[in-house]
């Protein structure tokens, strides 16, 4: 029993020391605090100049009260909170145009260097029967 749990001890610090599971977790760290600032841009920023426009409407107060089938009286109405919704889908698109822009930047700088043409090679040096022909027809032209 305690060979297989030293294998499989051994094989999970292997797949941790990848690069790229490092990566990944370094990406997810990330995108997790990208997700806040996003979250911030569109409840502090975006959606206050949308509400403007919209005759100062705030999307997180949208809501529809559900009835309650059963006839209880609760303190805390059942919603349905649309407009929480409608908030999660626009910072998704913000951070998806983000992300899209992003990956775009960096393909058309990967592109730049694979573009970027090494310096011309030089011309082949012309052979020792060009040389005499070219030093030839010189000779014939002082003639004439």
């Amino acid at each position: 029993m305690k060979e297989k749990s030293k294998g499989f001890i051994h094989e999970f610090r292997e797949f941790i020391a990848r690069g790229n599971v490092l990566d990944l977790a370094v990406g997810v760290i990330i995108g997790g605090a990208f997700s806040t600032i996003t979250s911030s841009l569109t409840a502090d920023v975006i959606m206050p100049i949308v509400s403007i426009f919209l005759g100062g409407v705030d999307f997180s107060a949208m809501q529809i009260v559900l009835p309650n089938l059963f006839g209880t009286v609760s303190e805390t109405p059942n919603t349905l909170n649309y407009g929480n919704f409608l908030n999660a889908v626009i910072n998704f698109l913000i951070m998806a145009f983000v992300v899209f822009c992003i990956v775009k930047a960096f393909n058309s700088m990967h592109r730049k260097k694979e573009a970027a043409p090494a310096a011309p090679p030089a011309p082949p040096e012309p052979s020792n029967e060009e040389k005499l022909l070219t030093e030839i027809r010189d000779l014939l032209k002082e003639k004439k």
